[in-house]
Order: structure tokens, then sequence, then C-alpha cells
């Protein structure tokens, strides 16, 4: 074609276009006259109104359209913007409206300044007179060039406080530094005699842990293992009276301690929804199948058994494959559903026990996510909602933040969501059935504990620990002044006064506590788990204190209260164990040894063997030891048990030998003969050579003597069966180089559920 036709060809297109839009019929407007007077037209002109009152009618599409005006903040930001282009310009300093990224750090106007004047001479011709290198490097301030590239302020090292290390200038020692990632390039992880407790012992031990365990992690992401098929959703669910049956276990066991769920209006639900299953909605299912996992969580082996004639691990892991069915069919990553959030979370609830914790803070990371997409971390958009719902987005985020926080501090502590960078304000100490659907306000708050008061009272320890220093300092220095400030402005207005430190936290708490009736299982649940995190951050406090100090300014009154903490803490769990009122809460407090005061009390034995309350803290380690059952929860001679047993035996060394030279009898106490016997007596565990000497077993006992050394692997390893594919060398982990000869060598690999759940972690934000 030739370009003459161009024009032609273009016309045509144009014509055709226009005709096709002619063809588009064109909506009809009221006339002016009718829009002015607001009255209705039938749009025929001239209209009706204007022929019977004689006035002219003229169409509104023969007015020519009014451009919409522009709002006046856009026209005032476009001339700031204009403004500032023309200081920019003419090289002239000021505080622009919107500072840009790579000012962040330093001084605004100098830094933005300096900026500026750099960018002129880098966009400047090579020919222009003033643009030298010179002229470059002047434009920007070196003083606050420093300051934006100086290194950020590390987090303090919570094992160094653990341990009671003291340095004055960075809180840290110099042998071993607080970054993660540079001590898993040094560290080997194993723990010699004489050493402290440490990062990288905790993850050789997680990584020993679950190293075969990748099928059962890779099920969080929602897809079932390959053997496996999509379960029929309805056929999964139990016949109506086990639903009701793990209903009523549900209120009975989980919901005092969640919260999650509104009983009134979710129990109506359950009743419409169980009579015809087939049509009951995705997020509806997904949240009864999560409500049966944790029922079923929460119930001991043979109650499960008894009650619905399967064992408990069945029960459990059929109705979770059900939920991550559930969850998928109501495409939990886009929706808004509150329902289908509760019933994530509380299916990431019934699979914490079993799972990595690295996997599942990945997936409690998600949930958080969800959570601030909805808007539930912001008062403010919970405010638009009315007194129920807003109360229960306040109840479903702290729970979700309080478990994602407890996920982190069981392997990295650093990156909890429980940080003072969001606003949704603790829930109120109100019954369920005080809150209505129709109802606008909230009523009035009760003084007395309700059936929310342990939610209520774990959520407003949770929201001091958020803004306090010793925990912040921890995981980022930089958010301690922005905590402080924060708790400044708190407690102004019509909210309670904020406590100002642990001390006036501790009387508050305890104010409250007095009017709980001990004979309550709920309560007595809330008194002493209460205590126990009180004495858990006093503790901490303690040891960031003593860590950031100078050695002038540290007393031993200081280190004895810092005991006392410790005994508190071990001391509380022990009476929550053994109190037959707790019975049905057993599966929240099992998961939360107290493993922070055993490695404080156990490194302070260590170094010092004759402490005056040495004796109590031997007992009390022991009557814990016994009330949680360790020696049958520790089912296999498994990584995280080896770690425990070498704490165990350094301070029980150290003790022997204070008191064999001053010629005293060294009986060891409950706790190290039960250790020593899992060893020594075990016939169905693996055991190779290396377990007694890391544990200095060689001393005089009624047990049989265990064989040390090399030689004694392969025939330790042929006595044990086919577990062993060749003989492990004694370092304790068979991939281990052979000169690390520091830990006791597991290992059947079949993991007892206990033990990924304790608080290995160790960082001052616990979740109870």
């Amino acid at each position: 074609m030739s370009t003459a036709d161009a024009p032609d060809a273009t016309n045509a297109a144009v014509a055709e276009l226009g005709s096709a839009a002619a063809a588009k019929p064109q909506r009809v407007l009221a006339c002016l006259l009718c829009q002015q007077r607001k009255i209705k037209c039938n749009r025929q002109f001239p209209c009706s109104n204007c022929t019977r009152t004689g006035a002219h009618c003229v169409p509104a599409s023969l007015v020519p359209r009014q451009r919409r005006r522009r709002f006046p903040e856009r026209e005032l930001l476009d001339r700031i913007r204009h403004y500032e282009a023309l200081l920019r310009q003419h090289g002239v300093s000021f505080e622009p409206l919107h500072p840009p990224p790579a000012a962040a750090g330093a001084a605004p106007t100098a830094a933005v300044a300096g900026a500026a004047a750099a960018a002129e001479a880098l966009s400047a011709p090579l020919g222009d007179a003033g643009s030298s290198p010179n002229d470059v490097k002047s434009g920007v301030s070196s003083p606050n060039w420093a300051a934006a590239t100086a290194p950020r302020p590390r987090p303090a090292n919570l094992w160094h406080a653990l341990s009671e290390k003291t340095s004055p200038d960075t809180g840290q020692d110099d042998d071993d530094g607080d970054d993660d990632d540079d001590d898993e390039a040094v560290d080997a992880g194993y723990l010699h005699d004489g050493d402290d407790l440490r990062a990288a012992v905790i993850k050789k031990a997680w990584d020993y842990t679950y190293r075969s365990a990748t099928e059962s992690n890779q099920q969080l992401l929602f897809g079932s293992p390959a053997s496996a098929s999509d379960v029929e959703l309805t056929a999964a669910h139990p016949p109506q009276a086990k639903i009701f049956r793990l209903w009523q276990i549900y209120l009975d066991n989980v919901n005092p301690l969640l919260k999650v769920t509104h009983t009134p209006t979710l129990q109506a639900r359950i009743i419409d929804a169980v009579g015809d299953l087939a049509n009951i909605s995705a997020p509806l299912e997904a949240l009864l199948f999560s409500i049966y996992c944790v029922a079923v969580l929460s119930l001991p082996d043979d109650q499960c058994q008894a009650v619905f004639g399967s064992p408990k691990q069945a029960l459990l892991a059929g109705y979770q494959l059900a939920c991550r069915q559930a969850l998928s069919k109501c495409r939990f990553l886009q929706s808004g559903d509150p329902d289908c959030l509760t019933a994530l979370y509380l299916y990431l609830i019934s699979v914490r026990s079993m799972m990595d914790p690295r996997s599942l803070s990945s997936m409690s990371a998600v949930a958080i996510r969800i959570a601030q997409r909805l808007g539930y971390h912001s008062e403010a958009s919970n405010a638009k909602c009315n007194a129920l719902d807003a109360e229960m987005r306040r109840r479903l985020w702290w729970s979700l933040v309080i478990f994602d926080n407890r996920v982190c501090e069981i392997f990295h502590y650093k990156t909890a969501t429980l940080s003072p960078t969001w606003d949704c304000r603790p829930p109120l100490n109100l019954n369920d059935f005080e809150l209505r659907a129709e109802t606008k306000s909230l009523p009035q708050v009760s003084e007395r504990p309700t059936e929310a008061f342990f939610v209520v009272l774990r959520s407003e320890l949770s929201d001091f620990v958020r803004h306090s220093a010793f925990h912040l300092d921890f995981i980022d220095p930089l958010l301690t002044s922005f905590a402080q400030t924060k708790m400044a402005t708190r407690g102004s207005g019509s909210s309670p006064p904020t406590p100002r430190d642990l001390a006036e936290l501790q009387r508050n708490v305890e104010e409250r506590l007095r009017l709980c009736d001990p004979q309550n299982p709920l309560q007595f649940m809330t008194i002493w788990t209460a205590r126990g995190y009180l004495a858990r951050c006093f503790l901490l406090e303690h040891c960031w204190k003593h860590l950031t100090s100078s050695p002038s300014q540290q007393a031993d009154g200081h280190s004895a209260a810092a005991v006392g903490y410790a005994l508190s803490v071990v001391q509380c769990d022990t009476r929550l164990m053994t109190s037959p009122l707790t019975k049905g809460f057993l599966w929240y407090h099992e998961s939360f040894f107290p493993f922070l005061g055993y490695t404080y009390l156990l490194q302070r034995l260590r170094k010092r063997p004759a402490d005056e309350q040495a004796d109590l803290a031997w007992e009390v380690m022991s009557d814990n030891y016994e009330a949680r059952n360790m020696t049958a929860k520790f089912s296999y001679m498994e990584p995280i048990f080896v770690v425990f047993a070498r704490l165990v035996m350094m301070a029980w060394e150290a003790r022997q030998s204070m008191l064999r030279q001053h010629g005293r009898p060294a009986e060891p106490p409950r706790i190290v003969a039960y250790v020593k016997h899992k060893i020594q007596g075990s016939t169905d565990m693996t055991l190779i050579s290396g377990a007694t000497s890391a544990l200095n077993l060689a001393e005089p006992s009624t047990s049989m003597p265990v064989g040390i050394g090399a030689n004694t692997a392969a025939a330790t390893a042929a006595a044990a069966g086919p577990s062993f594919a060749a003989p492990v060398p004694p370092c304790g982990y068979p991939d281990a180089p052979v000169g690390q000869a520091a830990m006791i060598s597991p290992m059947a690999m079949d993991m007892d559920p206990f033990w990924p759940a304790m608080d290995w972690g160790l960082v001052p934000n616990r979740q109870w």
C-alpha cells in the first residue's frame, strides 16, 4: 500500500469507530430545570414539567460538561513540589516535605541539602566550570554522612545475659558475637565442658531433631503428602453426637485459654450447620475442623481412646488433613472472613508440638500478615466495628501475636511480633454473654475475674513487656526510645495508668489476683501462670541489667534475688503441673517448659556450687522434673535431651567436686539420678560411645557401667539392632568430626512430640 493511501485508511478507521460509538445508545439525562428543582423528569424534550409551567426546557446533554475541580490539597502539594524544585535548582538548603529514603538516619536539613548538591554536581555537564569532583564531595556533609553510615546498634546477647557475662561497652563478648549467621559459620554447635549454653548449640539440636521430618513439615504449606489423596470433607466430619462432644471439650479445655470464638453466636451457627453439612459454608467448615483438632489435642491419650475409640495421634492426623483441605477450599490466603483466620490459628496450635519451629514460624507469620491486611492490629480499624466484632478482633490479634512470639522464641527470638509498632489495645475483662452484635457500645468492664480473665491478664502483661527495655534490647534496640515515648503518652485520658516498672506491675496484678478463687480451675491457672510470668520478667530484667552494667555496679544481693526469681519460675510451673484443677489445661501448659529458670540455675550452680541456695535449687528442679514426668516423656535419646543433660551434669560435677573437697557426702539429687538412669539403664535406646565420658558418669553407681571408647561403638551399635546403619563417631552426631566429643550421642529419630515445644529460645517476651 502506498503512503498516499495511508491517510485515507486512517480516516476510514476513525469514521468506523465514530459510527460504532454513535450506534451505542446514549444515556438521556434530566433537563436542567428538573435537576435544579430536584423533581422527576420524563426525559422527553420539552419535558412534561417544563410544558406545564411554560418554561424553556434545556436538555442537560446540550450543556458542556464542566471539568471536575481538583482538590485544594492536591494543588497545594503541586505548588510545594514546584517550590522545592526551584530551591534545589538554586542550591538553597531546606527541609523537604517528603525526605528521600537515602536521608534516613541523618539530620534532615543538612542531609537533603547535601544530597541535592551532590545530585546537581553529578548531573552537570563535564565541561561546566563549577562541576569538579571537589564540588561533588563538598556537597555532602561529613558529620551527617558519618551518622548515616554508622553501624546499627546490635541487640544484646541473651545467652551472655543468662550466664551473667559482662561487656560494658557493647553488651557482647569479643569471642562470641551476637550475629547468628556469623555464629553458624564458625561455631560447630557442641557443648564442651565448662561451656555456657549458646545459640549454635540449640540450632544443632534442632537440626538433628527434625532432619527426617521433611514430609511432615511440608504439610504446613497445605499440600497433602504425595501418598495421600484429597478427602471428601463431608465424610470427614464425625457423627453428630461426636461433633457436639468435641464442641463441649473445646468449650471446657480450649476456649477459656484462648477466647478467639464467641460461644453464644458460634454455637447457634454450629447447630444449624450440623443439620446440613453438605451445604455448610467453607469458612465455617474450616473452623469446625480446627475446633476438632484442638479439642482432640487437649485430651489425654487414654481419654481420647475411651471417648472416640481411636488413638489420639490417628484421630488428630485425620482432622488436621481435613482442616488443611478446608482451609485451601476457602482460599485462606485471600479471604477476609474472620472464621477463616480463626481456623488457621487453631490449626497452627494443633500442629505446634509436632513441627519444626522454623517451619511453624513461617506459617504464623502468614497468619499475622493476613490479620494486618484486615486491620486487626490497628485500633482505628477495630473502632469502626460494632462492640462484638471489635472485641473479637482484639482477642484474635493478641492471641496470634502471643502465639507467633512463642514460636519465634523457641528458636529465633529476634523475629517476634511483640513490639510497640502497632496499637491494638488488649481485650477487655468481659464475659461472652455481655457482648452482642446489636450493641454499638461496650458494656461496663468488670473489676472481678470473668471467663476472659486469663486472656485479658496474659495480653496486659504482654503489652507491658512489648514496651519494656529489657525485652526490646534483646530484639531491636532502636525500638527502645520509641517504646519509652509511647509509654509516656499512654495512661492519659480515660485509660488506666500504665505501670512505670515491673514492681508496680506486680503490685497491680497481685491486687487483681486476690479477687480470684483458688478453687476455680481457670482462676487457679491464671494465678500461678501470672506469677510465674512475672518472676520470669524479673529474671530477664536482672540478666539484662547485669549484661549492660559494669562490674563495679553489680552486687551479690542482686544475684541472690535473681536466683529467687528463677526458683519462682520453676516452682510456679510445678504447682500448675501437679494440681488436679489444671488437668484440662495441661495441653496448653506442657509446652511451656521452664527452661529459662533451669538454664539460669544450672549455669549459676556450675559457677557457684557452694551457693547458699544450692540445696534448695536442686530440690526445686527435682520436684519439677518429677511433676512433668520427664523420664517418661524422654522416650528417645533425642538431641534436645542431650543439651539438657549436659547442663545438669556439668552443674552436678562442680557441686560434687566442692562437696568432696569439704569432706561432705555427695549424694546426687533426684534430677541427676534420673538423668543418669535414663542414659545408663536404657536398653532399648541407641547409646553410642562417648555418652558416659560426655556426662562424666564414670563414678561408682548401682547401674551397670556403659563402655567407653571408640572400640565399644560397634558393639553398642550391634546390640541396638537395625536402627544403626553404621557405627557413629563419639562426637554425638553421626556426620560430625570425631574430635568433637562433647555431646552425648543420640539417636533414634522417632521424636516424642513434647520436646519440640520447649522454651529453647529463651526470649524475654515469652507467651507464658
